[in-house]
């Protein structure tokens, strides 16, 4: 699948009613497959990213979500590999740096133009006005192309 499949599968897993960061993870449910990991599983594991991480409106779960999917693609799991964790952290902030120019941040609330601090926990029904007034459909779309230029390298 190339980056423009999986920008296109982000923005519907959004309007389908998937979090932002289960958004960009399911585009990418070849890469947990090739990676023995259930697509499934890994919706469930990025469930809680969604609205900035918990509705607290902090990294975007857009963002979240594609270093989920980096992490499984191009990760380490030897925690003594410094030479692997540095360059794993190079292409996290090249990607955030790639979303943050396209998109002017990388923080929740400031791409939705929301006050400081957290919103309640219980996130907003899903209606036409609520994807109207919102850039999350476009973001999710943004993270999952930017992560699959990357990987398509």
């Amino acid at each position: 699948m190339d980056a423009a499949e999986r920008e296109e599968l982000a923005r519907r897993n959004f309007t389908a009613g998937y979090n932002c960061a289960q958004s960009v993870v399911r585009a990418f449910d070849d890469v947990f497959e090739e990676h023995g990991v259930d697509p499934e599983t890994a919706a469930l594991l990025a469930s809680p990213l969604g609205g900035g991480m918990g509705r607290m409106r902090e990294v975007c779960g857009a963002v979240s979500g594609m270093l989920l999917v980096l992490g499984l693609a191009e990760g380490y799991n030897d925690p003594e590999a410094f030479d692997a964790k540095k360059e794993l952290y190079e292409k996290a902030q090249a990607l955030a740096g790639a979303f943050k120019d396209e998109n002017g941040s990388i923080i929740c609330r400031e791409l939705l133009g929301l006050d400081a601090g957290p919103s309640e926990a219980t996130p907003e029904k899903r209606t036409e006005s609520y994807y109207g007034s919102r850039p999350c459909a476009e973001l999710v779309a943004s993270a999952a192309r930017i992560l699959g230029q990357h990987l398509e390298g």
